[in-house]
């Protein structure tokens, strides 16, 4: 199997599940579920061989010649890293959504996994179309999982959510077309690969509108203020599985659009933005973590606080130096799991009590002491507990954006201390404290929950005592786009 056999296992696999659910509303989960460790044993096995020339696989094949459009797939260490992220997240989606989604589960299992399938594309796709394509794959499958299975007010977060990511999505499309429309009229070449486009060299003016339209499609995705208002939404009506999606794996697609496209395509005009993209980060730190900390919805909450952390990621980017854009790479990786059990927490509890108040939940860890340490374990490690990936990752953005603006890195900097107050009083309000009246007994984490929280929690340890692996695997491509620069 080649990377183009990966998506078209993840595409046929939804495609299998959604036709299963005649027989039994069960086998849909358990074929996603086994696509799904497919999926990652081949992923392994491709680790495991090693990266030729700092790739570990390819595809190309002709498509539309007479324009230049191929199906071009490559994975080199970061795309393995963040799709290894994907597949992982995947199954924590299924197991999420066990027994929260008991109607039209083939439908759901079918979006689930053409999302999933969208976002390895994103991941890998090396011609700017296919680009667009996936983009528009990962997008539509999503708007059904808010829709269909969301909450109270679920169509209206749902075209939230589409009418900013397709709104900044065609404004990528312009720039994608304007970027080879102007290299052909350069070089007489049409083409929309991107190694080629690398060398276009526009700069000016020009180069400066045409990154600015790819770096608005990324951070309404990422999302960053002041373009950060249809997440919270989004989060709060998604079914579990989709909240899970969309912050551990939705949220990357911004980040990697940044780091893969924004920069090297226009060092000039990216490095002509620095300032005002590092103090966009800082901003989304700060406020982000402000807006966290005057929620009373737990959902919500931890929406915000995935702005403020993807805040850093921001910043660590545009700092522009090995230190900080390590660090960026690995505060995406540390946030996609600590976030994504935070917000299968949050599903459980809502499951359990039919509310996400925070103030109707005082005492729960008398109730459920499991889910009340495996709740903590993730709020320390949100807030960026040393010997935890994520202050691994914050530690060396900070680290790295010191040597290009310190006042910004200051200000960045107080975001870690709002991140200890609003996770803190998270814990207190909902798990700490009198038990409410209203709330009898309650379910306690079970086998299925625990295994899952516990693999993640592995990943969070990992990532914070050794990181090593991870810097290791994404260095070629770091060193690749520090030389890109001017």
């Amino acid at each position: 199997m080649n990377l183009l056999g990966l998506i078209l296992l993840l595409l046929l696999g939804g495609c299998l599940a959604g036709s299963s659910s005649r027989v039994s509303k069960d086998i849909p989960r358990w074929i996603s579920i086994a696509v799904l460790l497919g999926a990652g044993a081949w992923l392994i096995s491709v680790w495991l061989e090693g990266a030729e020339g700092g790739v570990y696989a390819q595809t190309r094949i002709a498509w539309i010649e007479d324009f230049g459009i191929s199906v071009q797939l490559e994975m080199d260490g970061l795309s393995l890293m963040l799709v290894g992220l994907t597949l992982f997240l995947g199954i924590v989606s299924v197991v999420s959504s066990w027994s929260e989604i008991e109607s039209r589960t083939g439908f759901f299992q079918f979006n689930l996994m053409w999302t999933l399938a969208g976002v390895v594309g994103v991941f890998t796709a090396y011609d700017l179309f296919l680009l667009f394509v996936f983009w528009e794959v990962m997008l539509i499958p999503m708007y059904f999982l808010i829709a269909v299975w969301g909450h109270e007010n679920r169509g209206y977060a749902a075209m939230k959510f589409f009418l900013f990511t397709q709104i900044s999505g065609l404004l990528m499309l312009v720039s994608i077309l304007a970027l080879v429309f102007v290299n052909y009229q350069n070089t007489g070449v049409m083409t929309f690969d991107y190694h080629v486009l690398l060398e276009a060299d526009i700069t000016g003016q020009l180069g400066f509108w045409l990154m600015l339209g790819f770096f608005i499609a990324f951070v309404v995705k990422l999302p960053g203020v002041p373009f950060h208002t249809w997440l919270p939404d989004a989060h709060t009506q998604a079914p579990t599985a989709g909240s899970v999606i969309l912050a551990g794996i939705l949220l990357k697609t911004g980040a990697y659009g940044l780091i893969r496209f924004v920069v090297p395509l226009f060092p000039d005009a990216a490095i002509d933005f620095r300032w005002p993209a590092m103090a966009l980060g800082a901003l989304s730190v700060v406020y982000g973590g402000y807006l966290a900390f005057s929620q009373t919805d737990f959902k919500r909450l931890v929406a915000y606080s995935s702005v403020s952390h993807m805040g850093f990621v921001l910043l660590g980017v545009y700092a522009a130096n090995q230190i900080a854009i390590q660090g960026a790479i690995m505060q995406m990786i540390a946030h996609g799991l600590s976030t994504a059990a935070l917000f299968m927490m949050a599903g459980a509890i809502q499951q359990r009590l039919h509310t996400r108040d925070m103030s109707k939940m005082g005492g729960l860890w008398m109730r459920a002491p499991r889910m009340g340490t495996v709740t903590l374990f993730f709020v320390v490690a949100s807030l960026g507990m040393p010997g935890l990936g994520n202050f691994v990752g914050e530690f060396m953005v900070l680290m790295g954006a010191f040597k290009t603006d310190v006042l910004l890195t200051a200000i960045a900097a107080i975001g870690i201390v709002v991140s200890a107050v609003y996770s803190l009083l998270l814990m207190q309000r909902a798990f700490q404290g009198s038990p409410t009246e209203e709330i009898g007994p309650i379910a306690d984490f079970g086998a299925r929950e625990l295994t899952i929280m516990g693999l993640l929690m592995i990943g969070l340890i990992w990532l914070g005592v050794y990181p090593q692996p991870v810097f290791d695997t994404a260095q070629p491509f770091v060193d690749a786009l520090l030389r890109s620069g001017p």
